[in-house]
């Protein structure tokens, strides 16, 4: 149930990096969200055009959603530790990257022919 997706406007990294990234933001979105793993999907897409600010300078859109409620403190952690994570990993500086927290609604997340509402 839990998603992060992020989109860079960066060339693709090596195939080992990729999976590198997207398994560490596995671990870290099921530690943040008190969730398990087995459930978390990640996904990453490179070289999508953007700007930020103006200028098509490197930056990054990530998209994080959750079945349930994530609360201030939990978003604001999360937004630290993956802009940071993001910007060694890509070279895109965390002031070029936007997050946004989404809540689902059970009813409205489809998983294995049902939903989880």
């Amino acid at each position: 149930m839990p998603l992060i997706k992020v989109q860079a406007s960066v060339s693709t990294p090596n195939q080992g990096d990729v999976e590198t990234l997207l398994k560490q933001l596995s671990t870290q979105l099921a530690q943040h969200l008190g969730k398990p793993e087995s459930y978390v999907m990640t996904a990453f897409e490179a070289n999508t055009p953007m700007t930020f600010a103006g200028t098509t300078e490197p930056a990054c859109y990530v998209e994080i959603k959750s079945v349930g409620t994530m609360n201030s403190p939990q978003t604001q952690a999360m937004s630290q530790n993956f802009c940071e994570q993001l910007e060694t990993a890509l070279g895109v500086p965390k002031q070029r990257i936007y997050i946004e927290f989404a809540d689902a609604k059970g009813m409205m997340w489809g998983w294995n022919g049902s939903t989880f509402g």
